[in-house]
């Protein structure tokens, strides 16, 4: 595994937790020597993550539109900053570069990276490892609501499994490195039912 595209907040959190994650997760990047894939800001926590690979020797790959530029303070000392047009064109530029995805607490923006790159597994699209650094029980709520997605007949239990869960980075990162591809074919299953 060569890069890992973080999805994060723009913002550092209510709390230090959220911050200390994002230090724990850059340190752990670094030392198994995976480059960072992110949004290309310098602030919050997605500031703080891209801070912790650079300090630690690692690769930070930023990937912003114009219009944020400016906003989200585009972080100029990361080993790459690509400024793209639109988030569609960031979002579609994280995923080519990335060979998986972890989300950290986030808000909408963080949600909404997390759940296309998660249904374009699920369609088949790619094959490659997401994952949620669930800090302090922050993606909970979130789990519950996709277990209940599966026990109401949305989603099937495989897709549900497909994700990785821990509060631990280097496990986190381990979990991701040793998983095996999803195989499962949602349009096959659809027809079945049918």
């Amino acid at each position: 595994m060569n890069a890992i595209c973080v999805y994060c907040g723009s913002a550092p959190g209510a709390r230090p937790v959220f911050a200390d994650a994002a230090r724990a997760l850059g340190h752990a990047l670094a030392q198994a020597n995976i480059a960072l894939v992110y949004g290309g800001g310098r602030v919050g926590l997605m500031g703080l993550i891209a801070d912790e690979v650079l300090a630690h020797g690692g690769r930070a790959l930023g990937v912003i539109p114009e219009l944020l530029l400016n906003r989200e303070v585009g972080h100029t000392g990361l080993t790459e900053l690509h400024v793209v047009p639109d988030m569609h064109a960031r979002k579609k530029k994280m995923a080519d570069l990335a060979d998986a995805f972890i989300a950290m607490p986030g808000g909408i923006g963080t949600f909404e990276e997390l759940f296309e790159i998660y249904t374009w597994a699920k369609l088949g699209y790619h094959e490659k490892p997401i994952a949620l650094l669930d800090v302090d029980g922050y993606y909970d709520p979130l789990l519950a609501m996709l277990r209940r997605t599966v026990d109401e007949g949305f989603m099937s239990r495989v897709y549900l499994d497909m994700l990785h869960v821990s509060a631990q980075p280097a496990t986190l990162i381990d979990n991701m490195q040793r998983s095996a591809p999803t195989t499962h074919d949602k349009w096959t299953e659809a027809r079945d039912a049918v």
